[in-house]
């Protein structure tokens, strides 16, 4: 059907808790990245405006078809680089592509510009010599930044002195314009390093902090755990075995086996109530899905959840019932029958009820056979089914077990 299959596409679109903790934990980085970009770009523009103006300028004297393909080499790449700057996307790409270029038309220069009435000023390509240095911080390693800042004023150093003839009126100014150039350059890497070391400790920081909370929550959460089942096998499980112990007639008996079924099914809910969870706000049956494809996940099962039926609400502790119990259900196919065949239909009724159906190929068992101590199966699923006013039917045999877990609305 259409609409399963977008339903696949969307879940398929999700992304799963390991990535988006990896976003999370560069959120600092990021933001940072972002910072660098934009202010690179309005420096970039208004400088690349400024170089623009000087080469249009040398152009009205005269200019071969090299001298415009040069302006192209270094114009283009850059008016790329502002343009994902701005829009935040492949930033670090057409900066490596402009910083190449700007170099390859810085090495050319002497080689397309003769000499001039007009080359006495400075040209329009030292306008660019930081933002070819910037271009390479926001592209290269630390140690490519480093190389470039002090390259790209050395090399155009050379040039201008080439132009000049190295004639001694070219010393000073040429002196002045590198080490101007140079020094700048060398500011700018090392605040881009400085930002982004800083905010990658923050990162880390973040990380450290929600790991040390994660670790004690989960420590209270097991402590917690540990007291309401002691306090269960102390009020519930001791009474009903206490009672079991002594009971010397048939009304006896009945009232042992009447508490040992409310120990089971108090045990088979500790989980929700230590996590305070069964919620009776109306959950939709897509949501059991989700759950149950997160829970596949999760297990490293190869399997599906087939949909069938009408979508519908149920109240969310009969959600939450049936998919604990399907949980139990998909962990004991994978331990007892490692997983082969296993399938899970996940069937709606609309708000009349819902059902979830666990099959899998394994050997099967003797549900007679297992020990009354065992109680995956017992308090896991047809306890837990059973304290929601569910049912649990299994069917299991030398093809295969089916685990059949359903509730109606009364």
């Amino acid at each position: 059907m259409p609409v399963d299959s977008d339903l696949r596409a969307a879940w398929g679109k999700i992304p799963s808790p390991s990535a988006m903790e990896n976003q999370f934990e560069r959120f600092t980085g990021k933001r940072m990245e972002r910072i660098l970009a934009t202010v690179i770009a309005i420096g970039s523009a208004i400088l690349g405006a400024q170089a623009l103006v000087a080469a249009i300028g040398g152009l009205a004297h005269g200019a071969s078809t090299v001298q415009v393909v040069l302006l192209l080499i270094v114009y283009v790449p850059l008016a790329a680089m502002l343009l994902a700057c701005v829009i935040g996307r492949g930033v670090r790409q057409t900066a490596g592509v402009f910083a190449i270029g700007y170099v390859v038309a810085l090495a050319a220069w002497p080689l397309v510009n003769d000499a001039s009435p007009y080359r006495a000023n400075q040209p329009w390509i030292f306008f660019l010599v930081n933002v070819g240095v910037v271009a390479a911080m926001l592209a290269f390693a630390v140690w490519m930044q480093v190389i470039l800042a002090f390259a790209l004023p050395l090399i155009y150093g050379y040039i201008r002195l080439v132009e000049g003839d190295f004639s001694s009126a070219y010393w000073t100014s040429t002196a002045f314009d590198v080490s101007f150039t140079l020094i700048l350059g060398i500011v700018i890497i090392s605040l881009g390093w400085m930002f982004r070391s800083v905010a990658a400790g923050v990162d880390e920081a973040r990380g450290q902090a929600v790991a040390s909370y994660t670790a004690a929550a989960a420590g209270a959460a097991v402590e917690e755990e540990r007291v309401a089942m002691a306090a269960l096998m102390h009020d519930s499980v001791l009474a009903a075995l206490i009672a079991a112990e002594r009971a010397d007639s048939d009304r006896a008996r009945d009232l042992a086996v009447a508490m040992a079924r409310e120990a089971l099914t108090r045990l088979a809910n500790t989980e929700a109530v230590v996590a305070q969870e069964g919620s009776d706000d109306p959950v939709g049956t897509a949501q059991i899905v989700a759950e149950l494809r997160r829970a596949l996940s999760e297990l490293g099962a190869d399997a599906i959840v087939e949909e069938r039926g009408t979508a519908g609400l149920i109240p969310g502790r009969v959600a939450r019932a049936v998919v604990l119990a399907a949980r139990q259900a998909i962990g004991n196919a994978l331990t007892h029958a490692s997983g082969r065949g296993l399938h899970v239909v996940a069937e709606g009724d609309g708000d009349a009820g819902v059902s979830v159906t666990v099959i899998d190929a394994g050997p099967g068992f003797d549900l007679e056979t297992i020990g009354e101590d065992r109680l995956g199966i017992r308090a896991s699923i047809v306890a837990r089914m059973a304290a929601v006013a569910g049912s649990a039917t299994i069917d299991s045999g030398a093809a295969g077990t089916r685990v059949l877990l359903s509730w109606e609305r009364a």
